[in-house]
């Protein structure tokens, strides 16, 4: 059975720093995509970095360009999205998602590309 397990997530003011963590466990490919998404209120949800786990380009929104990096831990199989020089803006629940076909976007990442995700953790930021 697959699980997403999300840690990190917190409320900061802004210019601060969270890092979130993504706990992949029960997937029968050797590499999959992980992704997080986040969504803030009346807003639709949206892709913020995508990475496939055998390497390749990794995928950022352009918002958050320069300010977030995303890397995958091999041997504990987490994506890990270190935040830095948080906004108000980037204020939203995050999902982590994951799927066993390699990652795939143009232009935008799209949700529907994901089969599986985790329950969402907080991010707050404070001006």
């Amino acid at each position: 059975q697959v699980h997403l397990v999300e840690s990190g997530g917190g409320s900061v003011q802004a210019g601060g720093s969270l890092k979130l963590s993504c706990a992949a466990s029960g997937f029968t490919a050797s590499s999959i995509c992980m992704a997080f998404f986040r969504q803030a209120p009346g807003k639709e949800r949206e892709g913020v970095t995508a990475l496939y786990t055998n390497g390749g380009n990794i995928y950022y929104l352009g918002s958050v360009k320069g300010r977030f990096t995303a890397s995958h831990d091999n041997g504990k199989n987490t994506l890990n999205l270190e935040m830095n020089s948080l906004k108000p803006e980037d204020t939203a629940m995050y999902y982590c998602a994951a799927d066993e076909a390699p990652c795939w976007w143009v232009g935008t990442l799209e949700a529907r590309h994901f089969a599986h995700w985790g329950q969402g953790t907080q991010v707050t930021v404070s001006s």
